[in-house]
């Protein structure tokens, strides 16, 4: 044969063997659907956005993270962390996390239903007696409250997806959130076993396993979590959570008084005028570890802990929770169960449900992927979690007034930001 006839058929060959590779990548790329990009001049804009909401003094300033496969695609910090002492923002700057507490308290409880010292429908009576004998308040004419017995028990998997009957008493004006209110639950300043001892002397607000009902069923879940590790809460998420993941500014307070001007501020007037989930000051020592709603953190460290849930409950070779643990945590845990939902107080909203410890999007709505969980702290932090684009995105401010609709606009400009 002619060199440049052997040379044509081995050229044939090797057309025809790249032909049958990408015809065989594109199958795989068929049955996994590829994660989605960023354009630059889309990222331009999330990061626009946030500095017009500074240049518009509606915030005084915040730290936003996009990580996707493993890596920063945006990282920035914004306007001023304190607007008194003229500190710039900084990626260090500490944030009361408020309800941003509550996946970390849930993801500590399952290690414990991994370990056997839990399980998700144990009665919480089995860990703390007294919650046997609590009663149900039914609202009656003239605004009075009959009691009614448990039809069945309160169990772990109700305080995970709050369908336990506890609820808060800084919303809403039903009559068992009144007695919430002034019931003295956080008088002098109690540890977790005071904090529930004075709880479960007061009625639910529903039957358990009936409503979404948002409240301290995450601070009870943390007492469980104490009662049954043997530890407080704070060692038992620090020895087997917080550490391993160097989450090393997150913390029930700031106790290192060096630190304290690193702690984010809100602009003048943009704060409560009242305690919020029985917080009053978040970065202040105090002897409640609220699991619900006490916890202060940084994005760096918050960004570790999406990443370890990203990944499967594993993180730079060190696994925390099973995948199938994570899996049932990030699924709709309602779908099925008859639990209702109040549309006034039912935060996670129409298009998505809850699952253990997270709000879970049931449905596609617009740009927002169904399979997104997220959740966020009314101080003004949120965090979602996309595993189908393989991202996350933190946003960390300071500022109640503008979390609703900057979260809202952020997470719009994100979505558009991605390559179709």
């Amino acid at each position: 044969m002619r060199p440049w006839r052997t040379e044509a058929l081995a050229r044939a060959v090797l057309v025809a063997a790249l032909v049958l590779l990408a015809g065989a990548a594109g199958k795989v790329h068929a049955e996994a659907p590829v994660a989605r990009g960023f354009s630059a001049a889309g990222l331009a804009r999330v990061s626009a956005f946030l500095r017009g909401e500074v240049a518009a003094r509606r915030i005084p300033g915040a730290v936003l993270l996009i990580q996707q496969h493993g890596k920063p695609v945006l990282s920035e910090s914004f306007g001023l962390r304190n607007v008194t002492t003229a500190q710039p923002m900084t990626e260090d700057s500490i944030f009361r996390l408020y309800s941003m507490s509550k996946p970390i308290t849930s993801v500590a409880a399952m290690m414990l239903v991994e370990d056997g010292k839990l399980a998700l429908d144990d009665a919480v009576a089995k860990y703390i007696p007294a919650f046997a004998d609590v009663q149900v308040g039914v609202p009656q004419t003239g605004g009075k409250l009959a009691l009614q017995p448990l039809a069945r028990p309160i169990t772990v998997r109700d305080l995970l997806r709050h369908t336990s009957g506890i609820t808060y008493g800084f919303y809403g004006d039903s009559p068992v959130r009144k007695l919430y209110a002034q019931a003295g639950l956080f008088d002098g300043d109690p540890d977790n076993a005071q904090f529930v001892a004075r709880l479960v002397r007061l009625p639910l607000a529903e039957q358990p396993g009936t409503v979404w009902d948002y409240g301290h069923s995450t601070d009870v879940l943390g007492r469980v979590i104490e009662i049954a590790s043997g530890q407080s809460l704070d060692q038992f998420e620090k020895q087997r959570l917080l550490d391993p993941l160097e989450m090393r500014d997150t913390a029930f307070f700031v106790a290192d008084d060096a630190k304290r001007p690193l702690i984010a501020e809100p602009l003048p007037g943009d704060w409560f005028d009242r305690p919020v989930a029985g917080i009053t000051e978040a970065t202040a020592p105090r002897r409640w570890e609220s699991g619900g709603a006490g916890m202060v953190g940084t994005i760096k460290d918050y960004a570790r802990f999406a990443q370890m849930l990203l990944g499967g409950g594993e993180l730079a070779g060190r696994r925390y929770l099973r995948r199938e643990t994570l899996a049932q945590m990030t699924s709709d845990q309602l779908a099925g169960t008859g639990v209702r939902t109040e549309p006034e107080f039912y935060f996670p909203g129409r298009d998505s449900s809850f699952g253990l410890g997270f709000a879970v999007r049931t449905m596609a709505n617009g740009a927002l992927p169904a399979g997104e969980y997220r959740w966020d702290g009314v101080g003004g932090t949120f965090f979602f979690i996309d595993p189908a684009d393989d991202m996350f995105v933190i946003c960390m401010m300071q500022s109640p007034s503008q979390r609703g609709p900057i979260q809202d606009e952020v997470k719009r400009l994100v979505y558009a930001a991605m390559n179709r």
